[in-house]
């Protein structure tokens, strides 16, 4: 990643200027906090622009070093910015919004139509017995095999999902050898097996990575990620697919549509 830096030029706008207001009025990390996102927004700065360093902050704008650091930490809760240790904060990148948690398409079927470059990486794809969770949630019996597939899928090269799933066997027979790094999972179950899912049931809590998911999602252990249980239905009311995913919501928000109750 290649470092800029926003440096402040002569664009005809006003200098800010903090106010040291005697009533209690607004703090000053709140009025340093608005003059930085006037000028990341105002100059449609790029993602990952370097912004000056917090000594650099201090001089411009004549506020401590309380100021500038409380003003940066409500950017970073905020995602306009984000910080690297000893290297200072940068500008954010916008986030997308996706819908496939809230449908019955897939994670890079609902990405097609936007023109993002999708990468999967497979870790492991083999035929294996169903663990005690995954058989209470399939209903399935103690010897019945699964197909599990773990894989870390990316968008324009950043890794966003990392999913665990699991289907029976029987319903996909020789799953476990398709290449699925070169082609959609949801497309290979419809067109190769036609698998088709009348709906599902998902819960989403926020989580914490172990190392090994952290340093496969390329965040660290603290980042606050969303957790995704999923099971998945066939008309007839079986439950056909079980998935875990940890999700990063630093790079895109899930968007989730609500129709009326019948």
């Amino acid at each position: 990643m290649t470092d800029r830096v926003a440096e402040r030029e002569d664009d005809g706008r006003e200098p800010f200027a903090v106010r040291r207001d005697a009533d209690g009025g607004v703090p000053l990390w709140s009025q340093l906090k608005s003059a930085l996102v006037a000028d990341i927004v105002g100059r449609n700065l790029p993602e990952h622009t370097r912004l000056p360093s917090e000594a650099e902050l201090c001089a411009s704008f004549g506020v401590s070093r309380t100021v500038v650091r409380e003003a940066l930490n409500q950017l970073v809760n905020e995602r306009l910015i984000y910080k690297l240790q000893g290297k200072g904060a940068f500008v954010a990148g916008r986030r997308d919004e996706q819908d496939f948690v809230g449908t019955r398409v897939g994670f890079s079927g609902e990405l097609a139509d936007k023109q993002k470059v999708i990468d999967r990486k497979v870790l492991r794809q083999a035929v294996e017995p169903a663990d005690e969770r995954v058989r209470m949630m399939l209903r399935l019996a103690e010897d019945e095999p699964l197909v599990a597939v773990d894989r870390v899928l990316s968008v324009d090269g950043v890794p966003r999902l990392l999913v665990r799933w699991r289907m029976p066997e029987r319903l996909v027979p020789g799953l476990d050898r398709v290449p699925l790094h070169t082609r959609s999972l949801y497309e290979t179950l419809s067109r190769r097996y036609g698998v088709v899912f009348d709906r599902a049931e998902r819960w989403i809590e926020a989580t914490a990575p172990l190392e090994p998911d952290a340093r496969l999602l390329g965040v660290t252990t603290g980042t606050p990620l969303l957790g995704i249980e999923s099971v998945a239905f066939a008309a007839d009311g079986q439950p056909i697919e079980y998935y875990t995913a940890l999700y990063r919501t630093d790079r895109a928000r899930l968007h989730i549509q609500i129709g009326a109750p019948r």
